[in-house]
C-alpha cells in the first residue's frame, strides 16, 4: 500500500487505472476529466470507445454514453442538478445534457472555430463551471485565447474577461475552471504556475503560486473549505529526475494555503507517482479521482521519448483518504 501526504491529508492510490471496466473497454490512456454527481457516482469524460462512463464508489459501471457526439473530449463537470456539461475542444463547443445523455443545450458552433486571441468564444476551449446558487456557467477558453466567459442558465452569453498576460487578471493558457459553494471562481491559469481568483463579476481578488504547472483545479463545495490542484511536470529533459517540480497534487486551504503534497518524484506508473494531471474531482469522504492525460502528455518535448507508451498507461487513479 502506498500512502502519500501528511495528516490529515493522507491518501491511499489505486496504483493501476481504477474502474471495473467490461472488457474492451477501456480511457486510451485520455481520461480527460473528471467529476462527481449528488450521488458521489464518478463521470470519467475520456477519449476511448466510451466517451462518458459513469460508475458507483466502487468503481463499478452505471451506465455509458457518448459515442459518435465527440471529437476532442476535454472538459467535464456536473451541476447542483446533476445536469453534464461537456467541452468539447474539437468541436470548439459545449454541450449541456442530462444524467443519462439527452442533450439539452448547446453553446458555440460546432466545427467553427474563432481566431486565436481574438477574446471572441470559442477557440479550443478547454473546461467550465457551474455557479451552484444560480446555474450561471463559466467556460475557460483555453488553448489558443486567454479568456473565461460567462453565461446564463440558459445559454445567454452575459459577459468576458481576461487577456494574454502574466499581470493579475491575464491568462497564458487558461485550462482549468471551479467554482465553490459561494459562487468565487478559480481559474487553472496553467503556464503561468498559479491559481487565480475571482469573484461572479470576474474582479480579481487573489492568486495562488509556486506551483509546477497548474493543470487543473477543485473546489469543495461541502464541509472542509479545500481546494485541489494538479499539477504537471515543469522540468525538461535535462533535468527530468528532479524532485518536488511536479506531476503531483496539492491540498489548499481557500486561503490558498498549501496544506499537503501528494507525489514529490517525478513522472512514473509506479504506485504514487504521476504522468500528467489533468483534471481533479473530489467526492463527500475527501477521496480523490485523477484523470491523466497520460498518452498525449508524455509525447511531448518535456519527457523527450522518455516514456514507452506502447503497453499502455494508466490514466485514471483514486486516491483514497486515510489520515
Amino acid at each position: 500500500m502506498v500512502v502519500l501526504g501528511r495528516e490529515p491529508f493522507t491518501y491511499q492510490v489505486s496504483g493501476d487505472d481504477w474502474g471495473n471496466l467490461p472488457e474492451g473497454w477501456g480511457y486510451n490512456d485520455e481520461a480527460t476529466a473528471v467529476a462527481v454527481d449528488s450521488h458521489d457516482n464518478l463521470l470519467v469524460f475520456n477519449r476511448g470507445n466510451h466517451p462518458v462512463i459513469v460508475m458507483d464508489r466502487e468503481g463499478n459501471v452505471i451506465r455509458a454514453w457518448g459515442e459518435g457526439l465527440f471529437t476532442t473530449p476535454h472538459g467535464v463537470t456536473i451541476g447542483p442538478d446533476d445536469s453534464v456539461y461537456c467541452v468539447d475542444k474539437g468541436q470548439y463547443v459545449l454541450r449541456k445534457f442530462t444524467p443519462e445523455g439527452k442533450e439539452l443545450l448547446t453553446i458555440g458552433t460546432p466545427g467553427r472555430p474563432t481566431a486565436a486571441m481574438s477574446g471572441l468564444p470559442f477557440n479550443n476551449p478547454s473546461h467550465a463551471a457551474i455557479d451552484p446558487r444560480n446555474g450561471d456557467i463559466y467556460i475557460s477558453d483555453g488553448y489558443s485565447d486567454a479568456r473565461v466567459h460567462k453565461y446564463d442558465p440558459n445559454g445567454k452569453p452575459l459577459f468576458s474577461w481576461g487577456e494574454s498576460g502574466t499581470d493579475p487578471g491575464q491568462f497564458n493558457v487558461v485550462h482549468n475552471i471551479a467554482t465553490d459553494r459561494d459562487g468565487w471562481v478559480y481559474v487553472a491559469d496553467r503556464q503561468n504556475k498559479r491559481i487565480q481568483v475571482f469573484d461572479p463579476n470576474g474582479r480579481y481578488e487573489a492568486q495562488w503560486v509556486n506551483f509546477a504547472r497548474a493543470n487543473c483545479v477543485c473546489a469543495s463545495r461541502t464541509g472542509e473549505r479545500l481546494a485541489y490542484v494538479g499539477e504537471l511536470f515543469s522540468g525538461v529533459s535535462t533535468n527530468v529526475s528532479g524532485m518536488r517540480i511536479g506531476p503531483r497534487i496539492s491540498v489548499l486551504d481557500m486561503d490558498g494555503k498549501v496544506l499537503a503534497r501528494l507525489g514529490d518524484q517525478t513522472f512514473g506508473g509506479e504506485p504514487g507517482r504521476f504522468y500528467a494531471p489533468h483534471a481533479i474531482a473530489v467526492d463527500s469522504s475527501g477521496d480523490i479521482y485523477l484523470a491523466e492525460t497520460s498518452r498525449s502528455e508524455t509525447e511531448g518535448d518535456r519527457y523527450d521519448g522518455l516514456v514507452d507508451s506502447s503497453g499502455g498507461l494508466r490514466s485514471l487513479q483514486k486516491l483514497v483518504k486515510v489520515g
